[in-house]
């Protein structure tokens, strides 16, 4: 038993006398006191020590300035919580030594700092010098102290200066008690002096507040930064001449005004006086930067010249690129923080030899807000801006080559963002149309101002059970997208959402049914095949038509035409020497002949037999001449004529010849000769003169 309690109880003494050390244990002393006289335009009446009070965290401490004569024990001290502390006026002499340090206590103990001796004259500060006059010509600054009115001798003094350009310090330390003359100052530039003073052998006063001089002026010198602002929206693309202030060291003056010269296509001038101090309506001045508010529509080339009161700089040319010319062959590369941007690019392989130098311009997305450029020589491939980048904001940066003859000509455009977010809800996302199985959808691509970061790509999700990621091209506005292979008649719900590298945004849905699948109507089947056939028949004529002496359609089939006669085979027509119309020309349209004679048709009637007067029959055929004299009794007799034509009013049946007009006067055939002179195509297809009378 007294083993177990031994073995719990050595562990729990070790513990409690480590912690009991711990708070008991000796303080860290203090630093040693810093001490010095301040003093202002009259009395030196105090002396301040401060010293470095490395408290316990654990247990509050007390500390005490204590000091005494170097030469005496007869001691002071002043006690308190803080880090500081104060002797007063009659405790010390100007010209005495101390004895000064700084006891720490607790509940526990106390602590000593290290002994500091100095003499109160060495530890005097006075106040800082106050300037009196300064000279424009060699830039001379004049300054006094009090040295004097403290009863000290003037000690030693320190200047620095710099101009307003330049914000690091030049110092000069020479001994100097109250002058001191820049040698070869920038003309027309504002410099900036402090100087401090030490009074005999005592501390250095504090720096005094800035004097400003400016020195004397002389001609500017130098180019004038010009360069263009355009839109970013190709849909308003549209640019404005913009320039920069001369440099300080450039102006040597005050500038009084710029002047642009504006060359147009047409060959016509227009110059234009931007002045700093009048005000006008043709320029605009904001931040370091000036502005044409006129457009460089129809303009070819600019030029800017800066003007002060002794004289004026070169003009500046600057050629402007035609629109639509812009490229995008370099790449760039882009590290963008809220602080900085950073541009960086690779040299061309084939360096033209007239490149003058490159500019690298970041503009801001809505326009107007954010621009800013930088030229560099030919021979860098890097650019820095420096400046406060907003987060979830659009830049867009691009690199341009400067020619010797200042043509511009852009070689690559990027966009950059110091901090990336989620993009918003896509916009305008609709169901553009939909049949049975497909359908388009349709969504609008977000502007500069909107995007929040770089879309990567966006995502098409189909009822929860497809996601499609569609990628993005630079530059393009409007997106469409084609749903395949859906179900006819089934509802959709399709939604999108844009992806960034911060992560997706907001999804918009929309809800959609596909088109039953409709069933085939075949009346209009047969009408379309109804129309063809009609179709085919008519080209089939009017081939047939279309073709020249021929009598018989070649297209047709041949059997139509085997045992129909063509009468411009029978004799009787190639007698004739006036041709009337085919009775077959409104199937086949025949070449007539060149000089159509018209052929006279007459109706001759036919008995089969003849009455003489006393009753008897005699042959109905007589003489050709006897017939001859019939008709021409018959054309005498109207009313005969009429009624032998044939006409079924009359009763009879007729016979009608075509006789030619010139054989009218021709001697009579007889029937012998009518038959020797008959052609194979009559005795095949016409009846004889035998077979009529036999009927």
């Amino acid at each position: 038993m007294a083993t177990l309690m031994t073995g719990w109880l050595i562990p729990m003494l070790v513990v409690t006398l480590s912690h009991c050390c711990a708070a008991t244990g000796p303080l860290s002393p203090p630093s040693h006191p810093k001490c010095h006289i301040p003093c202002d335009e009259k009395v030196c009446s105090v002396i301040q020590c401060t010293w470095d009070p490395r408290p316990d965290p654990k247990i509050p401490i007390k500390y005490h300035l204590q000091w005494e004569p170097a030469n005496s024990e007869d001691g002071h001290m002043t006690s308190g919580n803080s880090s500081d502390g104060f002797i007063h006026r009659e405790h010390f002499s100007n010209h005495g030594e101390l004895r000064v340090w700084v006891q720490a206590w607790n509940q526990h103990g106390s602590v000593k700092s290290q002994d500091v001796v100095f003499n109160t004259e060495y530890i005097i500060r006075p106040p800082p010098p106050t300037f009196s006059s300064s000279h424009q010509d060699h830039l001379e600054v004049h300054w006094s102290t009090i040295c004097d009115e403290l009863q000290l001798s003037v000690g030693a003094c320190e200047v620095r200066y710099r101009t307003e350009e330049h914000q690091d310090w030049v110092w000069y330390e020479d001994k100097l008690c109250d002058t001191y003359a820049v040698s070869d100052p920038q003309p027309g530039t504002v410099y900036e002096f402090q100087v401090r003073c030490a009074c005999g052998s005592s501390l250095k006063s504090n720096w005094s507040v800035i004097h400003r001089i400016r020195s004397a002026e002389s001609a500017p010198v130098g180019e004038v930064d010009v360069w263009r602002d355009c839109s970013i929206h190709p849909s308003r693309y549209d640019c404005f001449l913009t320039w920069k202030n001369l440099s300080i060291s450039q102006a040597r003056g005050l500038i009084l005004g710029y002047e642009v010269s504006v060359f147009y296509n047409n060959g016509t001038v227009q110059v234009v006086n931007a002045s700093a101090v009048e005000l006008s309506t043709l320029s605009v001045y904001d931040e370091m930067m000036w502005r044409l508010t006129s457009s460089l529509k129809d303009v070819s080339s600019v030029s800017v010249s800066a003007y002060n009161a002794l004289g004026s700089t070169d003009a500046t040319h600057l050629v402007l690129p035609t629109p639509g010319e812009e490229g995008n062959d370099q790449t760039i590369d882009l590290e963008m923080q809220e602080e900085n941007l950073t541009v960086s690019w690779k040299s061309p392989s084939h360096s033209p030899d007239n490149l003058k130098q490159y500019v690298v311009q970041y503009k801001e997305c809505p326009s107007g807000q954010g621009f800013d450029w930088i030229k560099v020589d030919s021979s860098q491939t890097t650019a820095l801006f420096e400046g406060a980048f907003k987060k979830h904001t659009s830049y867009q940066v691009s690199l341009f080559a400067v020619s010797n003859n200042n043509e511009v000509h852009q070689l690559s455009t990027a966009i950059g963002y110091s901090v990336q977010g989620a993009p918003p809800r896509v916009l305008s996302f609709q169901v553009f149309s939909y049949t049975d199985t497909e359908a388009i959808l349709f969504w609008e691509h977000f502007p500069c101002s909107g995007h929040k970061g770089m879309i990567l790509y966006y995502q098409i999700g189909v009822n929860s059970q497809k996601v499609y990621n569609i990628s993005v091209s630079p530059g393009h506005g409007n997106k469409t997208f084609k749903l395949q292979d859906l179900n006819p008649g089934q509802d959709y719900k399709v939604w999108i959402r844009a992806v960034t590298a911060a992560g997706p945004g907001d999804t918009f849905t929309k809800m959609f049914k596909t088109l039953r699948q409709k069933k085939i109507d075949l009346v209009p089947v047969f009408v379309v095949i109804g129309l063809l056939a009609l179709l085919i028949s008519l080209a089939f004529i009017l081939l047939c038509v279309g073709q020249g002496e021929s009598k018989v359609c070649p297209l047709m089939p041949q059997c139509i035409y085997e045992k129909v006669p063509d009468p411009s085979n029978s004799h009787i027509f190639k007698q004739m020497k006036h041709q009337i119309n085919e009775p077959l020309s409104w199937i086949c349209n025949s070449i007539n002949e060149p000089n159509p004679k018209i052929s006279l048709l007459e109706v001759v009637e036919m008995k089969s037999r003849a009455f003489e007067p006393d009753g008897l029959t005699s042959p109905f055929v007589k003489d050709e001449c006897s017939r001859t004299n019939s008709q021409e009794d018959q054309r005498e007799d109207p009313a005969s004529e009429e009624c032998d034509r044939t006409d079924h009013r009359c009763g009879r049946k007729e016979y009608s010849k075509m006789v030619d007009s010139d054989e009218e006067k021709v001697d009579c055939w007889s029937s012998s000769e009518e038959e020797q002179c008959t052609s194979g195509y009559e005795k095949h297809f016409m009846p004889s003169s035998l077979e009529i009378l036999a009927d």
